[in-house]
């Protein structure tokens, strides 16, 4: 397991979702057909006769994930500057460099100051983050800065679990590997024991290997 973390210099501002591209999937059928044929096989066999459609249908789909959504916010005075933890967010992405799947575990913890962020936000800022081609680090620097302008303050921490094919399937092959990316700001950066508090509740949640 590799551990990295990050804790940002200044306060997290909201990043902008980018606009989706927008796919020619008859293009892309095209060319997992050519791909098909290159790779020896006969796209127009039964069993493949589909498959071009149904692939360039799947990456329309895959990188055109819904928005963020507005950030639903709740009123409430009376928190006592306590931990808020949201865990057991399992979403899938495409690793850029092999474009093979990660699955990818994420947790996100923040202290409330006068409001709370609706529940289902944080799933959908993960889900929106993981489609496109992309890096584990990155993922989690983005889920971060986007909660961050989110809540209003830096004091949050994401932290990421995450199997990627490209180690499990290829290369070294080892299927028990998992990378582990933590970005922690504010408090989270400068006091130890509500980091720890974080961490421990986060390593319950994803339990044993």
């Amino acid at each position: 397991m590799t551990t990295s973390i990050a804790s940002p210099a200044a306060a997290p501002t909201a990043a902008v979702p980018g606009t989706a591209a927008v796919i020619d999937t008859g293009r892309v059928a095209g060319l997992i057909h050519q791909l098909l044929a290159e790779l020896g096989e006969d796209p127009a066999r039964e069993g493949l006769t589909g498959t071009p459609d149904r692939v360039a249908a799947w990456w329309n789909a895959f990188l055109s994930p819904d928005g963020a959504a507005t950030a639903t916010c709740f009123t409430e005075s009376q928190l006592g500057g306590q931990l808020v933890v949201v865990g057991g967010m399992s979403v899938w992405s495409l690793c850029e460099h092999h474009m093979l799947p990660m699955n990818l575990q994420v947790t996100t913890g923040y202290v409330p100051d006068g409001e709370v962020v609706g529940l289902s936000k944080f799933g959908r800022i993960a889900q929106h983050f993981a489609g496109r081609l992309q890096v584990q680090e990155r993922f989690t620097r983005q889920v971060a800065e986007y909660l961050g302008g989110v809540i209003g303050h830096e004091n949050l921490a994401v932290a990421v679990r995450g199997v990627h094919l490209c180690m499990s399937m290829r290369g070294v092959r080892m299927e028990e590997a998992r990378t582990t990316t933590v970005h922690s700001g504010g408090r989270f950066g400068t006091d130890p024991v509500l980091s720890q508090q974080f961490l421990t509740l986060t390593t319950g949640l994803w339990g044993a290997p």
